[in-house]
């Protein structure tokens, strides 16, 4: 099964720690990862175009990341990169450096090569460190290694299918998301190191989510969510971070240009301060922000809407409250205060942090709230 990856947001709680030892390596002989990606190259290139035209950024970008990999790591790759015109928030990477990016993603990546860099960087170190292989042979030990019942179709088709006991899916779930984390690492170090800055890598995970691309809460996830990737990464960001401005003094200069607003929002409180009036507030935290942003409270009828195209317009809409904010500490509260939130004709559920144009940096759902 091919590693899917960034557009899926799915089950916190990873546990790298306790999967370290039971990561199978690969052997040097170990050919069945290129062998199916070559028999399903052609199945694949059918259904994908170049990326050249609207998409030439991705494909400069792609070039530009795998130009930084150590030549004897990919001596026997065939390094693509191919848009999947579906218009799907996906990429995904084969075994023999082919790298698919579903055209919704490469849309919301648009002109900007540090979100290009993001997204391909991740890709690539997948392929680097034979995610499918290693997920592969981690199938078959547990096949071999335990009395769960595992039924093993092509390991090189998408969306193959497989049944197990309940401890097998979660053990298998929990193994995935340990290889997304250590990819998500890897791919900081490899994009820093071709001149983009990676704070575009949480800027692309909040946009996603702004997006509305949500998942599971099922211990049978295959990805972390986006708040468990940030901090799970934190220190990859800061060592990423240091080599990149070791590189890039003078960040305007990289190829990515300087690094974007990045908005961290933890997860909205709200407590009754009397008998009609609550108190809703969202701790935020501001990266690269140079002026202020917009704390949007939004009511439901607009959801769909707001997440299928992340931006809002200059005027307020019913349905919502704004606040600005210079969002100047190390951790700023906004705060509002509600009216009985009983009697509103309007149920409040989420909250965005917009940019000046418009555009949603983050987003957060509300806790449930009183009736």
């Amino acid at each position: 099964m091919w590693i899917r990856t960034i557009t899926v947001l799915l089950l916190c709680g990873l546990e790298p720690a306790a999967f370290a030892q039971s990561t199978p390596q690969v052997p040097r002989n170990f050919k069945l990862d290129i062998e199916t990606a070559a028999r399903l190259r052609p199945q694949l290139t059918e259904a994908s175009v170049p990326a050249s035209g609207r998409y030439l950024t991705g494909r400069l970008v792609f070039d530009r990341v795998v130009g930084q990999v150590n030549p004897a790591s990919s001596r026997k790759l065939a390094w693509q990169l191919r848009i999947v015109e579906n218009d799907q928030l996906n990429a995904y990477s084969s075994p023999d450096g082919s790298v698919y990016v579903e055209s919704g993603l490469a849309n919301l990546a648009g002109p900007s090569s540090g979100l290009w860099a993001a997204i391909l960087s991740h890709e690539i170190a997948h392929v680097l460190r034979r995610d499918w292989a290693r997920r592969y042979l981690y199938q078959k030990q547990m096949e071999s290694g335990s009395s769960a019942t595992i039924v093993l179709g092509d390991p090189g088709l998408p969306g193959d299918s497989w049944t197990d006991s309940t401890k097998a899916s979660a053990d298998l779930g929990r193994f995935c998301r340990q290889l997304e984390i250590e990819a998500d690492r890897d791919g900081l170090m490899l994009m820093a190191k071709a001149g983009y800055h990676p704070d575009f890598v949480p800027a692309l995970h909040h946009q996603l989510h702004a997006h509305g691309v949500a998942g599971s809460t099922s211990l049978y996830a295959m990805h972390p969510c986006w708040d468990e990737r940030d901090h799970e990464l934190s220190q990859a960001y800061t060592e990423a971070s240091i080599d990149f401005a070791r590189r890039w003094p003078e960040w305007y200069a990289s190829p990515g240009g300087n690094p974007p607003v990045v908005v961290f929002a933890d997860p909205p409180t709200i407590k009754k301060t009397n008998s009609r009036e609550w108190r809703l507030q969202i701790p935020i935290r501001c990266q690269n922000l140079a002026g202020a942003v917009e704390v949007v409270l939004r009511a439901d009828a607009q959801r769909e809407e707001t997440m299928r195209a992340a931006k809002f317009s200059d005027a307020p809409h019913e349905g919502e409250i704004r606040q600005l904010t210079g969002c100047t500490s190390p951790k700023t509260t906004v705060t509002f205060d509600l009216a009985d939130i009983g009697n509103q004709r309007f149920h409040w559920t989420d909250v965005y942090v917009v940019d000046a144009w418009g555009s949603v940096l983050a987003r957060a759902d509300l806790p449930k709230l009183p009736h």
